[in-house]
């Protein structure tokens, strides 16, 4: 019976591989041809069937960028760099995307040392880099095992070297994996998808209006309270906005 079972489920895992390619395939096709809604919907139906991926979010939001969808096109940019952060087109396409947004906000300055290590973390997911602290520490045990059975003086001064390398190689990947994983964890964002929408000095409908933002602008997540979330900018304004303003990253 468990064996049934798992030939079932085999069978419609196959099954649902070969409907989402099939999906993916006439969106392709639908884009081309300029049938951009069409695409969508392709699109969004491989997100239904529960598979997700960098480009397919990226190929979303270059549909909805077609037609001039503002707040999705930017959601699917940013989705995408999520699963895979150093995705060069899709950080291209979102600068074009965010282009079209009507607030304009300056980022808080950081220290040259703070901007480095952003970027350098911001290379790779925290996956990303907790593969490269496994391959780092393969290299490691096969380069210690080369140097500690060489005959030679030279061989032993290079495999040391390569083992050195890897050492710091694996540390650096294992505390950049840590710090990707824990700004992943700590720091929600959100976009705005409403035409217009009203930030808020408290979590009620009564309080007083603190600024407005726009269809397309990424915000920080802080806390979640009757329905209202309280969110902060990279210019560092905060305040309160209706849930159904805004779709969580």
């Amino acid at each position: 019976m468990k064996k049934l079972l798992i030939v079932f489920l085999l069978l419609g895992t196959s099954l649902l591989a070969q409907d989402n390619e099939a999906l993916f395939k006439q969106a392709s096709q639908d884009y081309a041809d300029g049938n951009y809604k069409k695409a969508i919907d392709q699109y969004e139906k491989i997100l239904g069937n529960g598979e997700a991926s960098a480009n397919l979010y990226y190929n979303l939001g270059n549909a909805h960028y077609k037609l001039d969808h503002i707040a999705p096109s930017i959601y699917n940019y940013e989705k995408a760099l999520l699963l895979k952060p150093n995705h060069q087109d899709a950080k291209n396409n979102l600068v074009f995307a965010q282009n079209m947004t009507l607030d304009a906000i300056d980022d808080l300055p950081k220290s040259s040392l703070s901007k480095v290590v952003n970027n350098i973390i911001s290379k790779l997911s925290y996956n990303g880099w907790a593969w490269l602290a496994v391959s780092s520490s393969v290299l490691l045990l096969i380069f210690f095992f080369f140097y500690y059975f060489s005959a030679t003086t030279g061989k032993k001064r290079v495999f040391f070297t390569v083992f050195v390398v890897s050492c710091i190689v694996m540390i650096s990947s294992v505390i950049f994996a840590y710090l990707q994983f824990d700004i992943q964890q700590k720091k929600k964002f959100a976009i705005i998808f409403a035409e217009e929408s009203t930030v808020l000095s408290e979590p009620n409908s009564s309080s007083s209006n603190v600024f407005t933002l726009h269809e397309g602008t990424k915000i920080k997540l802080l806390d979640e309270f009757n329905k209202y979330y309280k969110i902060a900018l990279s210019d560092g304004r905060e305040g309160w906005i209706r849930a159904t303003d805004l779709k969580a990253l």
